[in-house]
């Protein structure tokens, strides 16, 4: 990128990036520190700010209130406006607000770094991000906000899909628990419970065209070992394994073990609502889901529950879906101080330990830290596994268009129109267009 410095180009000490910041002036505040580092520079910023949130899986309303709460005890002089929209209007409302200048915040997808960042739609952060963060941050989290070796976001939201299942179900089916750690075994696991009578379908997915489906598709892209792109950026996912993992999905509906829903409406909400309600027996979903189902208050299944580590596929490969999400500056904000010290503020290890019971933190310390560990220690065992291995969606500035038609012929492969195969291939050809174009 022009009159850019790479992240590589760029090796120097904490204390140097933090002497640049404070002879620029700016707010550095550094997450692993507490609320220490930047407040003595605290009642210098000022102003209003509007941020953009995602009302959905990850940090609720209610966390993203008490953390703005928290921060505005520290920044007293800045008023913070929220705004929450659903996943799958939160990139479009970007985009569209983009000439407006409405947000001077915004969450991000990990899908959108080449997008945005090569539209200059948010602020390269490259030469604020301090050099430490780079090794106290999980490597999946790290990985957020780049494109190009450049920075577009701080992580916030570190979150991947695991694996859930109703543990009186498999009692009553008579099945090893042990043997859900393959997807064959969850096969065979679906059958003994539909047999028993249990429920009509033990398995529900969120298959709905959306980018949901596709994460799923992706998950078991990797399990069964195949390629989204290969090497020199090409469609590779109607070969081998990509092939595989669309025929596990198809078999599963055609052998009534995946409710027909899954590819009519379902998002990853309804997934957990059915699993909460005791209509299904097993569902892939993100982190949030062990608290909502867990939950006596709104579900049937607490304390009939537990969660694994992303099932292995044949070659005994089992990465879970990079599902993470950044906090940006969107670039026409007039307040970038303030929207830096906000971004800072909710990152910080201390607020996300706070609430790691709905999103767990990026950073690798708090995952011994026993107030994380005491919220989700089921979950936290089994991320400790999981985030160190995660299957990146492409880092592509076309990706949006191309998801869009994959999701296309994925959906028609699902429901049966097309074979596999033959949808793999015309997605291909499809997404080569777009890449192309």
């Amino acid at each position: 990128m022009e009159n850019e410095e790479s992240i590589t180009d760029r090796q120097v000490s904490r204390r140097a990036i933090l002497g640049a910041g404070a002879a620029a002036g700016l707010v550095t505040m550094m997450p692993t520190e507490g609320y220490a580092a930047g407040f003595s520079k605290a009642a210098n910023v000022k102003g209003t700010i509007s941020a953009l949130f995602m009302k959905q899986a990850g940090y609720s309303d209610t966390d993203v209130a008490k953390m703005t709460a928290d921060f505005k005890k520290v920044y007293p002089n800045v008023t913070v406006k929220t705004e929450f929209v659903a996943y799958e209007a939160l990139h479009d409302k970007i985009v569209t607000s983009a000439l407006a200048h409405t947000y001077d915040v915004v969450l991000i997808d990990v899908i959108w770094p080449a997008e945005f960042g090569s539209k200059k739609m948010v602020v390269d952060i490259t030469n604020r991000w301090p050099a430490s963060w780079t090794n106290d941050m999980l490597g999946g989290a790290v990985a957020t906000a780049v494109y190009n070796k450049h920075y577009y976001g701080i992580p916030w939201i570190l979150d991947t899909k695991y694996f859930f299942y109703n543990t009186e179900h498999m009692a009553k089916a008579k099945v090893d628990e042990a043997s859900l750690d393959t997807w064959d075994g969850v096969m065979k696991a679906a059958s003994a419970i539909k047999k028993a009578g249990l429920v009509k379908y033990p398995l529900a997915w969120s298959w709905t065209q959306s980018e949901s489906m596709l994460c799923d598709y992706m998950q078991l892209l990797g399990a069964f070992g195949g390629q989204f792109l290969d090497a020199s950026g090409k469609p590779a996912f109607n070969k081998g394994g990509g092939v595989q993992a669309l025929e596990f999905m198809r078999k599963s509906i055609v052998d009534g073990l995946t409710d027909p829903v899954s590819t009519a409406t379902a998002a990853e909400d309804d997934v957990r609502k059915m699993f909460s309600a005791g209509q299904i027996s097993m569902g892939l979903n993100w982190t949030y889901m062990w608290a909502m189902a867990n939950d006596p208050k709104q579900s049937k299944v607490a304390g009939k529950m537990k969660v694994l580590q992303t099932p292995a596929g044949p070659g005994g490969k089992r990465p879970g879906i990079n599902g993470s999400m950044a906090l940006s500056m969107s670039s026409g904000t007039k307040n970038p101080e303030a929207a830096w010290a906000y971004m800072s503020f909710l990152t910080s290890q201390k607020e996300q330990n706070a609430v790691a019971m709905d999103s767990l933190p990026v950073w690798k310390s708090s995952y011994t830290d026993p107030v994380v560990v005491k919220t989700s220690p089921a979950v936290v065992a089994q991320a400790k596994k999981e985030l160190n291995d995660m299957i990146l969606r492409p880092q592509v500035t076309k990706y949006n268009a191309m998801s869009l038609v994959i999701q296309a012929e994925v959906s028609k492969a699902l429901i049966g129109q097309k074979t596999p195969q033959k949808a793999l291939d015309d997605a291909a050809t499809k997404a080569a267009a777009v890449l192309n174009a």
